[in-house]
């Protein structure tokens, strides 16, 4: 784990405007800068930063946080990923806490296989462009294929020369242990003989979705049968090829900014779709399609669309990645090519608006292409319609949403003819199939998978709750250190013993305001988010002088951190809004203001009064008998606190 203290500092050094700066356009915006969202297509500045505070706040997607929030979010990296990238940033040194010796030497081990891979990948750029075997051979075979020079140095496209021990002796030569050249594949030993494994071929890295060099594919280019046309690296402590996507690295913002992944079979595929300009493609580099490399998509989008080449057979063996898809709860179209083409070749022959257009028009649903695919193998053969049938159902059986069943099932009534009676009886034959044999309790299943309708919620369009406990936040947030003189109405007796309200000041700090008034109430919190950060908040200010919001969001998790930041950057939405334009003035709270405070709190407890009156009507309808009348009495009780508390709310407004 990387210490705190490192943490520390890359908080301490980071500035969220120069790192957000990096991918995102700012402009200068009152103490704030405004941009073009990084998540969603947008003309309209939606996205703001705010150096003061030291957070953003995108309202087009809802995205918000600090640095380090951001850089997950637009890198899709885990949290150590974003702490070492701004620390590599900003040339801070990266140190971990103690580890056992095992846990050492395992980690010094993956990273000397990285290390061992890095080299690897800048060797065989090296070779490719500064060597004239590598230009003649290697690039000549990529200037072939269509690609530029960019998109070469883009996916870090290389040449491994056709000598049996070219690369290892340079590698030996500059350090590198044979272990780990032996471990990440990249060198063959047997006996005393040490040779290179992707001799005379041309080499495409594949990176993490982070971007590191995690194993190669080679392709060779002579026309030795025994050899075969590719060879990808073997499985190693960094390289499980189950678990990797070809292209994800430079696919990632795509994807998530689109909301769709196109998949493809080869590393060409992708690069020359990148090179079109369609990023968001990966591919599985010639494995079958796992769910381990589905589950990688599914933290971008939940949407694929699978791209097949025009030939038949490998359309029928490609739709077995699609059931796999379908398991994991994706949307999942299907996209095939005219015959004789390839995501490749099509890409290379026409344009950007070309392949948006022809993707666009030919995407179906898996079941509309399934079916176009499979029932015209069936024609006039009942037997082999009938197969075709059990097929379709099988496949919609993979999907857990029961409602995308039905309407896929429907939808397959009507392409093959067949009854609905059918098609729910296969598939309750299915299900009840598949609870026997994973030791699941069948259910029997309604032939129209009939919805039970529950009486519809009626709810309030604002949650009264929520908004109150979200602005006592927000004002623990922005003046819970100020302190300030607040209006108290209290009870006191008179001359003749009668109660009455009188108005008492007393000065007290916002957070010592706010705490004991709802410890006076034992008043909790119901959105647990907020009850968390209410409890660190008052904390914060119990245990140091002051609370710092771009400290204190440092210290969160990345939900929290949100929270904060949708809470702190609602004012800067009015500047996005630009009422100015229509000479409207919205004016910043700068200041506090104590009536605020008290507004708050008592509106707080009105509501949950109110709450406690319905709930002791809906037991006086129920209970008619022994505790009716003793229920009666606590509601009279709670109306007059409730006609006090209106009352009070009433003077302090």
């Amino acid at each position: 784990m990387i210490k705190k203290s490192t943490i520390d500092q890359v908080f301490d050094a980071a500035r969220v405007e120069e790192v957000i700066g990096d991918f995102v356009q700012l402009k200068k915006s009152g103490s704030n800068y405004k941009g073009l969202s990084p998540f969603t297509d947008e003309r309209t500045p939606s996205f703001m930063v705010s150096p003061v505070k030291q957070i953003w706040k995108d309202f087009s997607s809802g995205k918000g946080g600090n640095v380090v929030a951001f850089i997950m979010e637009h890198e899709h990296f885990n949290y150590p990923e974003a702490i070492k990238y701004l620390a590599k940033k900003y040339g801070i040194e990266i140190e971990e806490t103690e580890q056992t010796d095992e846990q050492k030497q395992l980690a010094d081990e993956r990273e000397s296989m990285y290390l061992v891979s890095e080299f690897a990948n800048k060797f065989f750029q090296k070779k490719l462009l500064k060597t004239e075997q590598g230009k003649a051979i290697g690039l000549s075979y990529f200037k072939e294929r269509g690609f530029t020079n960019e998109t070469i140095e883009k996916f870090d496209l290389g040449y491994s020369p056709d000598v049996w021990d070219a690369f290892t002796e340079e590698a030996l030569k500059q350090g590198y242990q044979l272990e780990f050249l032996e471990k990440t594949g990249l060198t063959i030993v047997k006996e005393q003989k040490k040779f290179d494994r992707f001799k005379g071929r041309v080499m495409f890295p594949i990176h993490s979705m982070s971007g590191r060099t995690l194993g190669f594919g080679g392709r060779i280019l002579t026309n030795e049968k025994k050899a075969a046309k590719y060879l990808n690296s073997p499985e190693s402590d960094i390289y499980h090829k189950s678990k990797v996507l070809y292209g994800i690295y430079y696919a990632k913002q795509s994807i998530a900014k689109e909301d769709n992944c196109y998949l493809v079979e080869g590393y060409t595929d992708v690069i020359q779709m990148h090179q079109a300009g369609i990023e968001n493609v990966v591919a599985s580099s010639g494995t079958a399609l796992t769910p381990e490399q589905i589950r990688l998509i599914n933290r971008l989008t939940k949407n694929i669309t699978v791209l097949f080449d025009g030939d038949a057979a490998g359309l029928r063996a490609s739709l077995r990645g699609i059931d796999l898809i379908l398991e994991q709860g994706m949307n999942v179209k299907v996209c095939a090519f005219p015959e004789g083409e390839d995501p490749d070749s099509f890409a290379k022959a026409n344009t950007k608006e070309d392949i948006k257009a022809y993707l666009q028009q030919n995407a179906k649903d898996f079941i509309s292409f399934k079916a176009s695919l499979l029932v015209d193998q069936a024609q006039g053969d009942p037997i082999k319609k009938a197969e075709v049938i059990r097929d379709m159902v099988n496949s919609i059986a993979k999907i857990p949403d029961q409602i995308q069943q039905e309407i896929y099932l429907k939808e397959c009534t009507r392409i093959m003819d067949v009854s609905e009676d059918v098609l729910y009886s296969t598939l309750a034959q299915l299900n009840a199939k598949n609870n026997k044999d994973s030791g699941r309790k069948t259910s029997t299943q309604k032939k129209n998978f009939e919805v039970i309708k529950q009486p519809k919620e009626v709810r309030p369009k604002v949650d009264r709750q929520f908004e109150l406990e979200r602005n006592i936040i927000s004002l623990l947030l922005r003046y819970g250190k100020v302190a300030d003189e607040f209006e108290e109405y209290v009870y006191k007796e008179d001359r003749d013993g009668n109660l009455e309200l009188e108005l008492e000041k007393q000065e007290a700090k916002v957070y010592e305001k706010i705490f004991l008034d709802l410890q006076e109430d034992e008043i909790e919190f119901t959105n647990e988010s907020f009850r968390l950060l209410y409890e660190q908040i008052i904390y914060e200010f119990n245990t140091k002088e002051d609370l710092k919001v771009e400290t204190f969001i440092n210290q969160l998790s990345p939900e929290q951190a949100s929270d904060i930041t949708s809470i702190l950057m609602a004012e800067e939405k009015n500047v996005l809004h630009r009422w100015e334009d229509q000479d409207i003035f919205v004016q910043p709270r700068t200041k506090l203001e104590a009536r605020e405070v008290n507004d708050t709190i008592l509106n707080l407890r009105l509501h949950l009064v109110k709450q406690k009156v319905a709930e002791l009507m809906q037991d006086a309808k129920k209970d008619i008998a022994e505790h009716h009348q003793e229920i009666l009495e606590q509601v009279i009780e709670y109306k007059k606190l409730e006609m006090n508390i209106a009352e009070r709310i009433k003077r302090v407004l």
